[in-house]
C-alpha cells in the first residue's frame, strides 16, 4: 500500500484523497463516480439543485461505481433548503453526509439514527471540538487557500496541528492541496488523509461546462481574489467581469432573487450568479477557486490525476516521515 489507510466509518477508500463537494453543478454523479473508481472519495454537491436532482445523481452515481467506490453528499446549514435535502441524502443510503457553512445539532442525530457518518467542515480547534461532541464521524479543516466561501483567514498548515490534537476523530486537510507534496506534508502533520476541490475541476468527468474549465487552465497567479458575498462570508474566485462589478459597483440589481439562504444581504444573488457560470457564461458569472488554481496547466482524466498525486506523493514522502 502506497499511501497510509484511511477509515471513516464503514469506508476505506484505496487512496486518502476526498474530493470535494462544489456547487453549482460542478462536482455531481460524473465528477463523484470518477474519483471514487479512481481509488478516493467521491462527493455530489446537494448545493442549488432540486432534492430529486439530487436523488437522481447519487443513483446515477451508484450506478457507475464499483463495489469499493464510495460517493457522499455536500449539503450547506446555510441553505434554507439543509433539511429537506440531508434527509432526502439519509434515504438514499448514501454512504456518508458533509455538511459547512455552520453546524446543526440535528444533523449528526439523524446520521446516527441512519446509520451513516456525518462529517462536518471546520476551519478551528473550537468547532472540530464541537463537532466531535455532537457526533462528527470526521472533520474535515479548510485553510484560506480554499476555493468558494472561507470561514478562516488563517493558512491551513498553521491550523492544522491545533485541530488534529483537540479530537480524537480522523482530521482531513483542505484548502491549497494541490500536490502529492502537499499530501505528504498533511499527512505528516497528523491529518488522516485530504479533500481537493480545485484540481478535480480541470478533469475529464468533471460535471462543469468546458469554458468554465478553461477558465481555471488560463488563470494566472494573479487571477484570483476575494469577493463579499451575500453570504455573509469571503469567497474566492476567479476575476472577471461579474467580479468587478461586486467589488467596484454599490448599485447591483438581483436579476432573480431564488430565496435559497436562511441570511442573505440581497446585495445580489449568490446563487443565481453561480448557475450563470456553470451554464458556460463565465464572465457574468462566480466562478470559484482555491488560491493556487494557476498551476493547474491541463485537463486530465481523473485517473491520471490521481496516479500523478500517488507518484508525487511516493517521491515526496522521504522527506515527510508518516507515523
Amino acid at each position: 500500500m502506497v499511501f497510509p489507510q484511511l477509515k471513516i466509518g464503514h469506508m476505506v477508500p484505496r487512496v486518502p484523497i476526498m474530493q470535494g463537494g462544489m456547487g453549482v453543478g460542478i462536482s455531481l454523479s460524473k465528477l463523484a463516480s470518477a474519483v471514487a473508481n479512481a481509488g478516493g472519495i467521491g462527493i455530489i454537491s446537494g448545493t442549488g439543485i432540486s432534492v430529486e436532482d439530487m436523488r437522481s445523481h447519487i443513483r446515477q452515481a451508484r450506478s457507475l461505481i464499483n463495489e469499493r467506490g464510495y460517493i457522499g453528499v455536500n449539503v450547506l446549514f446555510a441553505m434554507n433548503d439543509f433539511a429537506e435535502k440531508m434527509k432526502a441524502a439519509l434515504e438514499e443510503k448514501v454512504d456518508f453526509i458533509i455538511s459547512g457553512a455552520g453546524i446543526s445539532r440535528d444533523m449528526y442525530a439523524w446520521g446516527k439514527q441512519a446509520g451513516i457518518p456525518v462529517i462536518s467542515i471546520v476551519s478551528s480547534a473550537k468547532l472540530a471540538k464541537i463537532s466531535e461532541r455532537l457526533g462528527a464521524a470526521a472533520v474535515v479543516v479548510e485553510g484560506f487557500e480554499a476555493g468558494g466561501h472561507l470561514g478562516t483567514d488563517k493558512p491551513l498548515f498553521d491550523i492544522l496541528p491545533e485541530i488534529v490534537e483537540s479530537v480524537s476523530i480522523p482530521v482531513i486537510a483542505a484548502g491549497g492541496i494541490m500536490t502529492g507534496s502537499d499530501i505528504a506534508k498533511a499527512l505528516s502533520m497528523g491529518a488522516s488523509g485530504v479533500q481537493m476541490g480545485t484540481r478535480f475541476v480541470a478533469s475529464t468527468e468533471c460535471d462543469a461546462p468546458q469554458p468554465f474549465k478553461e477558465k481555471y487552465v488560463a488563470a494566472t497567479e494573479e487571477d484570483t481574489l476575494l469577493v463579499k458575498t451575500t453570504v455573509g462570508l469571503q469567497g474566492r474566485a476567479i476575476a472577471n467581469k461579474f467580479t468587478e462589478l461586486i467589488t467596484t459597483s454599490d448599485k447591483l440589481r438581483i436579476k432573480q432573487c431564488r430565496d435559497c439562504l436562511k441570511n442573505c444581504s440581497y446585495r445580489f444573488c449568490t446563487l443565481d450568479s453561480l448557475l450563470t457560470s456553470v451554464a458556460g457564461d463565465v464572465e457574468n458569472g462566480l466562478v470559484f477557486a482555491g488560491a493556487r488554481v494557476s498551476e493547474i496547466k491541463e485537463i486530465l482524466p481523473v485517473q491520471k490525476i490521481i496516479d500523478n498525486l500517488t507518484a508525487e506523493f511516493m517521491a515526496a514522502a522521504a522527506g515527510h516521515p508518516i507515523s
